[in-house]
């Protein structure tokens, strides 16, 4: 096993901070209140600071290292089907598909919560309705993206959050090198 620094600061705490700031937004603050909206303008800042670093961040934070594939996303079912243990040093095929879903749906839901202040549209009713089918949407990618988590940790043996916290992934000695 082999450590490797995959996950550099911005990316770990962006992530984190989207995290509990979905989970706030979700769960826990009144959806018309001041709090839901400067946590969903948070969010917002957050979504901006991960798009830039994806552009000009280290390696692996780019999303040059982890463009969509759906190929090598059918690759990754077919390895897992057949029990086949492939480790990625960034984002797995997969994983790249769930980033792309999660950080797209996300942008939607900011989107779509400021729509909600403008104004014009205060009495349209598709802003709000598209609002809460993308949180809906987020909801069970969260839950898919935290349960392939745990699959992926226990069938390749990789601890995915912990690296996540501590930005070195343990890898096996012949990873896939991307």
């Amino acid at each position: 096993m082999k450590n490797s620094y995959i996950w550099d600061p911005v990316v770990r705490l962006v992530h984190w901070l989207l995290a509990a700031g979905f989970a706030a937004n979700a769960l826990f603050t009144d959806p018309d209140g001041t709090l839901h909206q400067t946590i969903g303008y948070f969010i917002a800042a957050l979504l901006g600071i991960r798009l830039l670093w994806g552009l000009i961040g280290s390696r692996y934070a780019r999303f040059s290292s982890f463009r969509p594939d759906l190929g090598a996303a059918a690759g990754h079912l077919a390895d897992i089907a057949a029990g086949r243990r492939n480790c990625h040093k960034g984002h797995s095929p997969l994983g790249a598909l769930m980033i792309c879903n999660l950080l797209l749906t996300l942008l939607g839901i900011a989107l779509t919560g400021w729509l909600l202040t403008v104004p014009l549209l205060t009495s349209a009713g598709w802003p709000e309705e598209l609002h809460e089918v993308l949180v809906t949407w987020a909801e069970v990618s969260v839950l898919l993206h935290a349960g392939a988590v745990l699959f992926e940790t226990r069938r390749t043996k990789v601890r995915l959050a912990r690296a996540m916290i501590t930005g070195y992934k343990n890898l096996p000695d012949r990873s896939a090198g991307t």
